[in-house]
């Protein structure tokens, strides 16, 4: 027992690793998990006394264990034997497809990472490009929300920046869980965007096995309260208007929707901006009639290295405004009450009815509309302050700045990007451009436009400009 045993080396070596190994996976990496865990938790807990709506713990649940918890779900499991059966596969390949939807759906949302990196890139990114103010917002309404109650944002989707912006708005409210594309499923680009809560979508799969697995996740996140935003367009407007609205995740909603567990809160969001950063490329693709564009890598160097050369020549004054309106909230256990038969359909009607009707009105799209109209010169500005006349009496989200100041600036940005002359003539080949900005308050001008649900308050700042 106590003799001298000689071994070469390297065995002796990997006998020290192998050792090594089993200490720190047995004893000192569980110690530190524990440790980073109790911080992590004592963080959230001193996070959670701020936020109007405290994050769930079905948010702070370790990704595995939702994987496992969503994977072995009743209606999963039905859904696997169903794949099985008509595709003529074994069970168990079935299940691993499952497995992997899964995995590509689950974020891995860290505290640390959405409120300690991404609210202050958001902030940064923010007001660094635009001027930001909020359009109609009720602040007794949404006092009133059921604070146990899951929160759903449904807005309209006219730019990229429309995350960033929403992200940091409600940055004191709670923390979102965005639906996002595949658009997102790059990396590294797609290891930030889970640690920011986001869940990637397959938007043109048609596997009923995939659809029954996004569904299953959408139903438990809210089911645990997580404060969910969908962009019920399902994807950028390539025209400037409100698209008609898809149905799939709403539907999910509903679908697993119990009034005896958890209301559901939707909150009606209409977002615009003086200059949607992707315009030209939507507006190409618009003309091509196909909705996929991708905009090229050396182009876009370039606009970056052209925007930062700009910003180190002098002040810059941003691309103008970027305004949110909050609707009114809707409660989908006050909804469905007295209503027969599936209420996704006109439920979702009622939600781009009220993004509609709280779409803010801006200075450039003002500007757009009253050159298409024919207005040139001094004659802009006048026919600006009618325009804005007869959306106020419609109820809309109106500047609350003079009509003579706004116009200036928004002719003098419209002449910077050479769409227009000094006197508002159109540069060739750039009406498209204007008729994009000039139809995201179309609907507020035209007179055979439904009238907004409700009235809107003016539009006033929410944070000042960043010079």
């Amino acid at each position: 027992m106590l003799q001298t045993v000689a071994v070469p080396v390297w065995l002796l070596s990997l006998i020290v690793v192998f050792a090594a190994v089993t200490f720190a996976s047995h004893f000192l990496f569980p110690s530190v998990r524990w440790f980073f865990r109790k911080r992590a938790e004592r963080a959230v807990a001193r996070l959670n006394q701020r936020l109007a709506k405290p994050i769930e713990p079905f948010k702070l649940t370790r990704r595995y264990d939702t994987i496992q918890r969503l994977i072995y779900h009743p209606d999963i499991t039905s859904a696997v034997l169903a794949e099985a059966r008509d595709r003529g596969i074994p069970e168990n390949v079935a299940f691993q497809t499952a497995r992997r939807y899964a995995r590509e759906i689950v974020p891995r949302f860290s505290a640390f990472v959405y409120f300690g990196l991404g609210i202050r890139i958001a902030r940064w990114l923010s007001r660094s490009l635009y001027r930001i103010r909020v359009g109609a917002f009720d602040a007794q309404s949404y006092a009133a929300v059921d604070r146990e109650a899951a929160v759903v944002f449904v807005m309209n989707h006219r730019s990229n920046m429309d995350y960033v912006l929403v992200t940091h708005l409600v940055s004191q409210t709670s923390a979102l869980s965005y639906a996002v594309g595949e658009w997102a499923r790059v990396w590294p680009l797609s290891a930030l965007i889970r640690a920011m809560g986001a869940y990637f979508i397959r938007r043109r799969s048609r596997g009923q096995l995939y659809r029954r697995v996004l569904a299953r996740y959408v139903q438990m996140a809210l089911d645990g309260g997580d404060s969910q935003a969908m962009f019920p367009e399902g994807g950028l407007s390539l025209d400037g208007r409100l698209a008609q609205p898809k149905l799939g995740l709403l539907s999910y909603v509903v679908a697993g929707f119990d009034p005896a567990r958890r209301d559901v809160i939707f909150v009606p969001v209409a977002l615009n901006y003086d200059r949607v950063l992707e315009d030209r490329l939507l507006v190409a693709a618009g003309e091509a009639g196909t909705r996929r564009f991708r905009a090229p890598l050396p182009g876009i160097a370039k606009k970056v290295a052209h925007h930062l050369w700009t910003r180190l020549r002098g002040p810059f004054d941003g691309f103008g405004e970027a305004v949110v309106s909050f609707g009114a909230p809707l409660s989908l256990t006050g909804w469905q009450e007295g209503r027969d038969g599936d209420p996704t359909e006109p439920l979702s009607a009622e939600l781009m009815a009220r993004i509609a009707a709280t779409m803010p009105v801006l200075p450039v799209p003002l500007v757009a509309r009253a050159i298409l109209d024919g207005a040139r010169g001094a004659a802009i500005a006048p026919a600006v302050a009618e325009l804005i006349g007869r959306a106020a009496a419609r109820g809309a989200p109106v500047p609350d700045r003079d009509t003579a100041t706004i116009t200036a600036e928004a002719v003098q940005r419209l002449a910077r990007r050479r769409l227009i002359a000094e006197d508002g003539t159109p540069a060739e080949g750039a009406e498209a451009l204007l008729r994009f900005y000039a139809n995201s308050i179309a609907h507020h001008l035209d007179p055979d436009a439904p009238p907004p649900a409700a009235r809107a308050q003016p539009v006033r700042d929410a944070v000042p400009a960043k010079q």
